[in-house]
């Protein structure tokens, strides 16, 4: 039996990243996917590949309801959740926010903050020493609109970053003697399929160079800090907030 995370949006990109990853520094996985099954199951196969246990579920992480019974399912079939990563996301198209549908701002806010506060909650209720639990680790992935104010026609989706970085640092000071260490991580430009929900053609190869390190990353790049915060290793480190943005 290993440690189990569940790692919400673990079907492409960073998440399933971080599943690969985690698998091999020894976690059991259980995964969130919302459309892409044949994505998810392929990262499934590569911590089956690996010697890990992993469970794959369909979540639609804006339904509270779902993300309680995907956390329960998890236990149920894998056993205690020692650790969440909050991942999954959405992205606008680049837009002045004059020009952004309001319906699409709710989704924006729905999907890239208040599912993460749901996660968040959720986590905590099981993981409380208080409450019964044995403690855990929860990590969330902003991103560095955040800190750039969504500059370049993000501002809706900079608005919800942000959030989580007061999430995970407000709820990192209220849970760290409950045994949880909550922290977070800022990715800048980073080459993942995201990208294209963006609208701005070859947006890699346009503002890669543009980087101070003069690339884009890679999605392993940013697994890599997410398990080293799961792990030991950062036993003392909580409520905070990593850029892995290339110095951008």
């Amino acid at each position: 039996m290993g440690k189990i995370v569940l790692v919400t949006g673990g079907s492409r990109g960073i998440g399933a990243a971080v599943c690969r990853l985690a698998a091999r520094d020894g976690w059991d996985v259980a995964l969130t996917y919302r459309e892409r099954v044949e994505a998810a199951e392929r990262v499934a196969e590569d911590v089956r590949a690996l010697g890990r246990r992993v469970l794959v579920m369909r979540c639609d992480i804006t339904d509270p309801r779902a993300v309680a019974a995907a956390f329960d399912q998890t236990a149920s079939e894998l056993g205690y959740v020692e650790a969440l990563v909050s991942n999954a996301g959405v992205i606008h198209k680049a837009q002045p926010l004059a020009c952004v549908p309001i319906d699409e701002i709710r989704r924006v806010i729905e999907t890239d903050l208040v599912a993460h506060i749901v996660c968040n909650r959720e986590a905590v209720r099981r993981m409380a020493r208080s409450r019964g639990g044995r403690g855990g680790v929860i990590v969330n992935i902003s991103s560095m609109a955040s800190e750039l104010k969504g500059a370049g026609g993000f501002v809706p989706y900079a608005c919800a970053k942000a959030g989580v970085d007061v999430l995970t640092e407000g709820l990192g000071k209220e849970v760290a003697a409950e045994g949880i260490r909550v922290n977070g991580l800022r990715p800048g430009l980073i080459d993942t399929d995201m990208q294209e929900d963006t609208g701005v053609p070859e947006r890699i190869q346009r503002f890669g160079p543009t980087v101070p390190l003069g690339r884009a990353g890679r999605p392993e790049e940013v697994a890599e800090a997410v398990v080293w915060l799961l792990s030991d290793k950062a036993s003392y480190v909580a409520a905070t907030v990593f850029n892995v943005s290339g110095a951008r």
